[in-house]
Formats: C-alpha cells, structure tokens, sequence
C-alpha cells in the first residue's frame, strides 16, 4: 500500500479510538516498552511530545517516568525547518507553537547524538520497520545524524499488516516497535 493511503487509513482508524481508549492504549504501550527495554539512570531518552488533535501516543507518561528516575530527556523541536534535540527537566517552560504541538520554549539545541532510545511518532509501521509519518521527513534527517547505536523504536496502537509499497532510499527504518500487545524487532529485516 502507498504510504499516502496508509496516512489516511492509520488517521481515520486512530480517529476512530475514544481518548479513554487512547490513554488505556498508550499505558499498555509503556508498560511494553519498559518491560523490554528497562531504561536505567543516566541513560539519554528522546521522546516526541503527542499532539493531541492527532490522538497520539500519551508520552507524558515516559516522560514522567523517565524525570523521575534520572533518566535524561530530550524531545524535538522544530527551529529553521530542521528538528533539534531540547533537553527538558521537571520546571521547564512549555509553549504551544503554529501547529498547536506543546514544545519548550528553549531553542537551545542539545547537540546530544548519543540516546540510548528514541521513541519516535508515526502513524503506521511495517513489518520491515519502514515508517509512515506525517510526510515531512524531519526523522530520516534526525536518525542520520544521531549514534549509530541509538534504538529507533516506534510506538503505535496498531500492530503492522501491510507492506509500503513506496519506500525511499533515504527512509531509514525503525529498530523496534512498541505496541499494546506486541515489541517487534526488526533487525536483519526479521521480527
């Protein structure tokens, strides 16, 4: 499937979910993602901040997690069309920008490239780890310039079914995958 078609179905069908089912969904997912991946004190996380309207994953709940356990955090911000690493802790300010998303009001680039995770959004993922986002690209460009031994992992209430059909050479594809049921891995393209 396209991935065009693919954005419109995953939207339609995480639209279609009531925001209890929502919230439940994105516990499980939590609950999946440390169980796997047990994060520990003094590791580097960056986390998407969910844009509500979208119904995405609830990552305050990382978030909150993560703070209260040392573990550093670091989430996206889009400063001159280019995503930047922002560290945040529990005082920091947040604004909401042009695209109602909440994000820090610091512009200050972390320059930090060496997570242990980065938990990415999306609106479906296959069985390859080939990522369907909202199009704009500013992932592919992020996970080429971070460690080569950061985790990719992408987080979605939907367990993949279905190939892209559409896939560019410069999509680079997730590690992992986290969903309410499931942690798929996609090393050697094999779950």
């Amino acid at each position: 499937m396209l991935k065009a078609e693919l954005r419109k179905k995953y939207m339609q069908k995480r639209k279609a979910l009531s925001t209890d089912e929502a919230f439940l969904l994105s516990e499980k997912i939590f609950e999946n993602f440390i169980e796997y991946f047990k994060p520990v004190s003094d590791q580097n996380v960056h986390v998407f901040i969910p844009i509500q309207k979208f119904k995405e994953i609830d990552t305050q709940i990382f978030i909150d997690y993560f703070l209260s356990r040392n573990i550093r955090v670091f989430v996206p911000k889009i400063v001159d069309a280019k995503l930047i690493s922002v560290e945040i802790f529990k005082d920091t300010q947040f604004e909401i920008n042009n695209w109602d998303i909440s994000e820090p009001v610091s512009n200050v680039d972390s320059e930090v490239l060496d997570f242990n995770y980065v938990i990415t959004p999306l609106l479906y993922c296959d069985k390859k780890g080939n990522r369907v986002g909202y199009g704009k690209g500013f992932y592919d460009e992020f996970f080429e310039n971070i460690s080569s031994e950061t985790k990719k992992i992408g987080v979605n209430y939907f367990n993949p079914d279905e190939f892209i059909d559409d896939v560019w050479k410069n999509d680079i594809p997730l590690d992992y995958l986290v969903t309410p049921t499931d942690v798929l891995s996609f090393f050697n393209g094999e779950e």
